[in-house]
């Protein structure tokens, strides 16, 4: 499901996330800005507990603070209140009045992709596992929350190596519409039940699940974007420790001056895993600029200048300045595709990694309107737009999903262009027969990640991608 080599033997999550998170700048302190000391240029952020009102116990003995224990189920049910109380939210545009209006002011909007969106949350739902997480290989054995009675077809299965990274996955799809573990709608139990799985598969050093392959990054990468942004939407303190051991955990894991591949720091780089764990330390740099915009402490504490530098710097070495593609591992050459089969998604098919490289551009403060080399991305992801074609071998869904958050942040005729075809090629395929039990919702897992992922990947993803109008708000916009 990544961009790896495809010598590799080991299959790894796709690079979806994503988000993945965009900056949302609020007011003046964009995510790229110097604000000096203690602001959200500065090298490193560091704040107090999110709530001063109910901090969390103190360490003792240099171990994380004791979380309070109110049934078993709290936090995960949550006060009734959806939103932080506050001047500033770090992602104003997902739920209510913020997502109202940019659906009503967005043209081109197809009002079916919205009903797609939620028969997508449906079937995520029918088929989280009771212990909260939901899995790649067995999701047709739950049936909202119970075992299936159905004797149901095993179709689009994915691997067990990849639970905890379509449970993040999965939870993006629900935070991005809005939904958290908190108030009075249905989902609010199938967000709290898959943030305590992550919880429980979080190891001392912050790395969420097993490092039981070379590409446990991704897994990492894809909770901890949902981790991150579920404490940015509810400033739990219970999430707030997971969230900042999984940011500290990734800055371990980053090369000195550059960016990230398989492992702590390992020498060298890639684009795909770059561009999961750039996305999560780009949605806790928002969380920290919405608190320093309401006049409080940025709450996470984040390598920030460092990350931005390290990032560009392997983007500058891993793309072809005269036609703006970017490679996986090297110059210009593209992405990867599974051992076994290249010849069946061609990768010339794809351009997951220029998509990447634009996000992680405008992430780091390039204007796309201004930057050649990003205008030159953007004109390679046009010339390669999503159709649904099962023939030709160009489906990609991580490629869709970054290229959908990058055109987004660009906006205008681009935007325009690509969401149109997007919105065709997701809305008519999304699968409508039976009921979510079984199929009813769902996408099929046909790209070249989706053997690894399997339904719950493809369905996360695309969801992700219809969801992309409201999930982050554009950085730059004057247009």
């Amino acid at each position: 499901m990544d961009d790896r080599a495809t010598t590799s033997r080991a299959s790894a999550l796709p690079y979806g996330l994503m988000v993945l998170g965009l900056l949302v700048l609020v007011g003046s302190s964009g995510p790229g800005a110097d604000d000096g000391p203690g602001g959200v240029g500065s090298s490193w952020i560091r704040a107090a507990a999110a709530d001063d009102d109910d901090p969390p116990p103190p360490a003792r003995d240099g171990q994380p603070p004791e979380e309070p224990t109110h049934g078993e189920d709290f936090p995960f049910e949550g006060p009734p209140d959806r939103w932080p109380l506050g001047p500033r939210q770090p992602f104003p545009t997902r739920s209510g009045l913020g997502r109202d209006t940019v659906r009503h002011q967005m043209s081109g909007r197809d009002p079916r992709a919205d009903v797609a969106i939620d028969r997508a949350l449906r079937w995520l739902a029918a088929h989280q596992s009771p212990d909260g997480r939901w899995e790649a290989g067995g999701f047709h054995h739950w049936c909202d929350g119970k075992p299936s009675t159905d004797e149901q077809p095993i179709d689009g299965q994915g691997k067990p190596l990849y639970d905890v990274g379509v449970t993040g996955l999965a939870l993006s799809a629900y935070l991005g519409a809005g939904y958290t573990n908190r108030g009075d709608h249905e989902y609010a139990k199938t967000v709290g039940r898959g943030l305590k799985y992550l919880k429980d598969v979080q190891d001392p050093e912050g790395c969420f699940g097993a490092r039981s392959s070379q590409q446990y990054g991704y897994n990492h990468a894809a909770a901890s974007l949902a981790m991150v942004e579920a404490y940015g939407m509810t400033e739990s303190p219970i999430f707030k420790w997971t969230a900042q051991r999984a940011v500290e955990f990734i800055a371990q894991a980053r090369n000195p001056y550059f960016a990230w591949r398989y492992g702590i720091q390992p020498g060298d780089n890639d684009t795909s895993i770059t561009g999961w764990m750039g996305s999560v330390v780009m949605s806790a740099r928002t969380i920290n600029a919405a608190a320093i915009a309401s006049g409080r402490p940025a709450p996470l504490v984040l390598e920030d200048t460092p990350t931005v530098d390290g990032i560009r710097n392997w983007l500058d070495k891993a793309t072809d300045m005269e036609t703006g593609r970017v490679g996986y591992v090297q110059r210009g050459t593209g992405p990867a595709r599974p051992a076994g089969l290249v010849d069946r998604f061609p990768a010339e098919r794809s351009e997951s990694m220029t998509a990447v490289g634009v996000l992680m551009r405008i992430y780091g403060r390039e204007h796309p309107a201004k930057s050649e080399i990003i205008q030159k991305g953007v004109k390679l992801c046009l010339d390669h737009l999503p159709v649904w074609n099962l023939i030709d071998g160009s489906i990609d869904m991580a490629y869709w999903h970054f290229a959908t958050e990058a055109l987004h942040q660009v906006g205008g005729d681009a935007w325009a262009t690509w969401n149109a075809a997007l919105q065709k090629a997701l809305v008519d395929t999304q699968r409508q027969d039976t009921d979510a039990c079984l199929f009813r919702g769902s996408w099929d897992p046909v790209g070249p990640w989706g053997p690894d992922g399997g339904r719950v990947y493809s369905t996360a993803m695309m969801t992700l991608c219809l969801e992309a109008p409201y999930r982050y708000a554009r950085i730059w916009t004057d247009e």
